[in-house]
């Protein structure tokens, strides 16, 4: 209901004729198989609330067709010839218009219906809204627990994180992140990392412009196809390095 009263109110803050817009980001390499059943989701939920939704698919230089099925169900489709996350993800904010702007994973890992608690962190001041599975209420849904190796990498890592980056965050790597669109405008043009560690780099400009920053729990489920590897780890531990660098000589010109 909270959230429902949010977006009513900001209806008629920006057009009473016109609904509000929340764009979805959804960044996608070689994800065909998984992405049909994604967008059937996200449309499904889409359907009765009161704001128009842009869905838009970033075809991160995928070569099994993935554009095609974004444009079978009728969403924005747009290519991102430069591989990585952090490339698509930056592509999509670039190009959505929404006045709230999100990115979530092709494989629906987190549900969309996420989306009704991070809106209302937004009612209640939040300008960035982050899945997190490091909160009482989060959980891992039965038969998708991530490798040992995802586990204990994780913990070392986010301790890595919060030392060099962003102090306090304890999951910045869900892929279901909220941002109002003050925020989004503001944070991605000055990013750098196209990877991986695009997300502690997110998180990292947030704080450094004085955005809140909300973490919610969610229910997760690891994918046994996700294109997360052990070496993805190395290379977010390597951009976190850069990080804070960045932070100490101030290279995002803020």
């Amino acid at each position: 209901m909270k959230a429902r009263q949010f977006l009513l109110s900001h209806v008629k803050a920006y057009d009473a004729q016109k609904a509000m817009r929340i764009s979805l980001i959804i960044p996608a390499y070689n994800e065909s198989p998984r992405l049909g059943s994604t967008l059937e989701a996200v449309k499904a939920f889409c359907a009765d609330k009161p704001w128009d939704a842009e869905i838009i698919v970033v075809d991160n230089a995928s070569t099994d067709g993935t554009g095609g099925v974004g444009h079978m169900y009728g969403v924005t489709v747009v290519d991102e010839p430069i591989r990585g996350k952090g490339a698509a993800v930056r592509t999509g904010m670039r190009v959505a218009t929404g006045d709230v702007k999100a990115f979530l994973d092709a494989d629906h890992s987190t549900s969309i219906d996420h989306l009704t608690p991070m809106l209302e962190r937004l009612e209640q001041g939040a300008d960035v809204v982050i899945g997190s599975l490091a909160l009482p209420g989060a959980r891992i849904l039965v038969g998708g627990h991530e490798p040992w190796w995802r586990v204990v990498s994780g913990k070392i890592g986010n301790l890595f994180i919060q030392a060099l980056a962003v102090p306090g965050i304890w999951d910045t790597q869900r892929g279901f992140k909220v941002f109002s669109r003050q925020a989004a405008d503001a944070i991605f043009p000055k990013l750098h990392i196209t990877g991986w560690g695009f997300d502690v780099e997110v998180l990292a400009i947030a704080r450094a412009l004085g955005y809140r920053i909300d973490e919610v729990p969610v229910v997760w489920k690891n994918h046994p196809a996700t294109k997360v590897t052990s070496r993805a780890y190395f290379d977010v531990l390597r951009d976190v390095c850069k990080i804070g660098w960045w932070r100490i000589t101030r290279a995002w010109n803020l």
